[in-house]
């Protein structure tokens, strides 16, 4: 016997292929988002070291920072120091200085003058003297520009008077010590 089928047979279509366009941009988006990721990850972790080498050379810096202030202290209790140190040894000069000005003036008196009073201010030196003549007081003047210790000696003034019956001269010089 001979079936027949009336039914109306449903024909299954043929599924159309993908098109290769959108195979191709499927392919691409993953390839980009893989390369995507791998420069995420590279830049990522390259900003990292970044920011820890910027951390080193924060705390590089910082470190340093002290140590200059360190150095600079130090500099300035050394010239501390130093401005002590010269301020000793300029005591301990004009200690002794006074002493060779005195020396020095004394030594340079000729006979028949005698020192009335001496005032030193820093190096400059004034002297009031008394003596028997006019001659003794030219004479201990030029002694005085013959030092080798004095420069600028000028006699201010000179004045004739009496002292106990006798006719003397009062006379005032000033001068610089060289230094």
């Amino acid at each position: 016997m001979i079936k027949i089928n009336l039914l109306p047979i449903k024909k299954r279509k043929k599924a159309k292929p993908l098109p290769t366009f959108a195979i191709a941009g499927v392919g691409i988006f993953i390839i980009a988002a893989a390369v995507m990721g791998y420069l995420f990850y590279f830049y990522s972790s390259r900003v990292s070291e970044k920011k820890q080498l910027v951390a080193d050379n924060d705390k590089k810096i910082e470190e340093l920072g002290r140590k200059i202030k360190s150095v600079e202290d130090y500099e300035k209790k050394n010239a501390e120091y130093k401005k002590q140190k010269e301020i000793i040894e300029q005591l301990g000069k004009n200690k002794i200085m006074p002493i060779r000005v005195l020396d020095e003036i004394s030594s340079q008196l000729p006979p028949g003058v005698w020192l009335n009073n001496l005032s030193l201010n820093g190096d400059a030196v004034s002297i009031s003297c008394t003596g028997f003549n006019n001659t003794d007081v030219v004479n201990y003047v030029n002694n005085l520009k013959g030092s080798k210790m004095f420069a600028e000696v000028y006699l201010q003034e000179s004045v004739q008077g009496n002292q106990g019956g006798f006719a003397v001269y009062t006379f005032r010089i000033t001068f610089k010590v060289k230094a």
